[in-house]
């Protein structure tokens, strides 16, 4: 087991008095059921451990009602061996997606008070995941809305990885204060780092690859468990999409790497097949990033905030949600060429995954800036209250977009900028410079936290509403 944000959520989760039962999202064999079982293994003196993608008999633990008392005397019938002691037991609801009336049951759960229950759930709310008939006991089953805490996961950030290979955390907090000084990192620290950002790019978050690598030092058994990660993903595609979608997702999903490699790196239809049209593949793309495989990352009209509300909806890049598993998708040979710097075609598209990868494990949603007259900047992000550009570079480089924007800031409103390359810190009056293994610390700020949009509707209501009740 290696250590995992997670865990101390989870902690901040069972110590609010009021906590409802979670619900871990992700996508598949990024670490959620390891992380939930250690963490109610370590704070329960009993666990109900329950898998519903193995024992599909479970669902019937919740038929034909709900009532927490008797769901406690169905299992504990089958199961005689599990101790459930109120206040002192724990219940872990695995792949909660594949029996709706265990999701159902958390609000009764929650209302009842003795029992923690935490689940974990992969391709929830994809669309086609289920059969007709899974389907009808989904609608038929009452999502418990407002009853349930659900929270996403993501495959290993860097830092994780950094804690992965022996990283402490004062060591964290010296690049934190270099970042925040601006000032040059000790070149001992520096190399280690560097040789640990390389070695990211390609083996990525996904434990299992992680745990190969590390025991291995190799990169042949590595590829082989990320491969085998990539086929279970096309093996989901084919069982659980709808018919008509099958191929079209897979297509989808294989064009990744071309789509990259273009100089242009903006998702089109016509790299899936040609003559392809976003009306038959639209949904196909959507059903992947649904499942947590990929993110988008969208142009905006201007280089201002919110970018949310800046964004071109029809004009977005692709990335694979880990690095690790993007360079697994590319020829042979591409890890050794990433410890060498010989990237050839792909330099760029592994760079720029590799910040989106970075960028996306924090939470953050993903957007770039690009005009026909060739302006193009990698990156946007909210950082410190202002958008700022954010450039990435494999070795350093030229940024000739980035250098045009900011000396004109009564255009494009922007007033600093950030590159990341295989260099050490510095500044030149607005461009910050970083070396790319401090990318993770670009993390989201107290001020660059966004509220969710107040909805005018509701708000009109409820004010109608206080005032009828005075």
């Amino acid at each position: 087991m290696y250590k995992r944000k997670i865990e101390d959520y989870l902690l901040q989760w069972k110590e609010n008095p009021k906590h409802k039962p979670i619900v871990i999202k992700g996508v598949r064999q990024c670490g959620k059921t390891s992380s939930v079982k250690a963490f109610a293994k370590t704070h329960y003196d009993h666990v109900v451990y329950l898998d519903f993608r193995e024992h599909r008999e479970y669902k019937h633990f919740f038929q034909p009602s709900l009532d927490v008392d008797e769901i406690i005397m169905r299992i504990s019938a089958t199961l005689p061996s599990l101790v459930i002691e109120p206040h002192k037991t724990c219940f872990v609801f695995d792949e909660i997606q594949d029996c709706p009336m265990a999701r159902a049951s958390l609000k009764y759960f929650y209302l009842d008070g003795r029992y923690d229950v935490l689940c974990t759930g992969s391709l929830l709310g994809v669309n086609g995941y289920k059969t007709q008939e899974e389907q009808k006991e989904e609608d038929e089953a009452s999502i418990p809305v407002g009853f349930e805490h659900i929270v996403d996961m993501y495959p290993m950030d860097f830092e994780e990885w950094l804690w992965a290979n022996g990283i402490r955390e004062e060591h964290i907090a010296l690049l934190r204060k270099h970042f925040q000084e601006e000032t040059p990192v000790d070149e001992a620290i520096h190399f280690r780092m560097r040789e640990l950002l390389l070695q990211y790019v390609f083996v990525g978050g996904m434990p299992e690859a992680v745990s190969t690598f590390l025991t291995t030092r190799q990169v042949g058994p590595l590829l082989e468990v990320q491969r085998q990660i990539i086929d279970s993903y096309k093996a989901d595609m084919i069982k659980y999409a709808r018919t008509e979608d099958k191929s079209r997702i897979r297509e989808c999903f294989e064009s990744i790497p071309r789509q990259l490699a273009k100089e242009n790196k903006k998702f089109t239809y016509t790299a899936v097949r040609p003559n392809g049209r976003g009306k038959d593949y639209a949904g196909s793309l959507q059903w992947i990033e649904d499942a947590g495989i990929i993110r988008r990352c969208y142009n905006t009209e201007i280089t201002e905030l919110p970018l949310e509300g800046n964004a071109i909806q029809d004009q977005f890049k692709v990335y694979m949600a880990d690095t690790g598993l993007f360079v697994s998708m590319l020829e042979d040979g591409t890890a050794s060429s990433i410890i060498q710097g010989q990237l050839g075609a792909y330099k760029g598209a592994i760079y720029e995954n590799l910040m989106a990868d970075i960028l996306g494990k924090m939470g953050r949603k993903l957007y770039y800036y690009h005009k026909d007259s060739g302006l193009e900047i990698d990156f946007l992000i909210r950082h410190q209250g202002e958008c700022v550009l954010l450039e990435c570079k494999a070795r350093g480089g030229n940024a000739k977009s980035l250098q045009t924007i900011l000396k004109h800031p009564e255009k494009y409103h922007v007033y600093h900028a950030i590159k990341c390359g295989d260099y050490n810190v510095g500044r030149n009056e607005a461009l910050l410079t970083i070396p790319l293994y401090m990318a993770f610390l670009l993390d989201l700020a107290p001020e660059d936290m966004v509220l969710e949009p107040i909805d005018t509707d509701q708000l009109t209501q409820f004010a109608k509403g206080a005032l009828t009740d005075r």
